[in-house]
């Protein structure tokens, strides 16, 4: 079953036995640069973005373009890409001790200590193992919501 985030990469054509690249509609492309579809559009006509016109007048960006302008966006290093990661509004973010990590299955559930009070968050067991998670590490708590509720207690 396709999901609305799959795409398949088109082969350009290559007559002089070059190698070929990808070439991504731009559908796909915005999805993975994270803007809308005029900005791209914008883009190709101001040459920000370099794309290929096919037989039909369709535009597809190669593959080198988008890592190029994601290589930029992301931050060059490995350390200048945790400083744009962190670069997140200051007042939803709740930093802390690990108190526990759980792991089973596809789930983990990690409980962060901040400031006497205690945050439980549920994140997939891959996230967990790729950032390394072990209780007694400093973490950051990152608070997405469209609604507070308040409790009189």
């Amino acid at each position: 079953m396709r999901s609305l985030y799959d795409f398949d990469p088109m082969q350009r054509n290559s007559k002089t036995g070059r190698k070929t690249e990808e070439l991504i509609k731009l559908r796909d492309a915005v999805l993975q640069l994270g803007i809308s579809f005029p900005t791209i559009k914008q883009w190709i006509y101001k040459k920000k973005i370099r794309s290929i016109r096919t037989a039909g007048g369709h535009h597809r960006i190669p593959q080198s373009e988008l890592d190029r302008l994601l290589f930029r966006t992301r931050g060059r290093t490995e350390n200048e890409r945790k400083l744009v990661i962190r670069r997140v509004s200051g007042r939803n973010q709740l930093v802390g001790r690990i108190d526990s990590v759980r792991i089973s299955g596809l789930m983990a559930e990690i409980a962060i200590s901040i400031g006497g009070q205690q945050i439980t968050s549920i994140i997939t067991a891959r996230s967990a193992r790729e950032m390394q998670l072990k209780p007694g590490q400093t973490a950051a708590a990152l608070i997405k919501a469209t609604e507070v509720m308040i409790l009189r207690v």
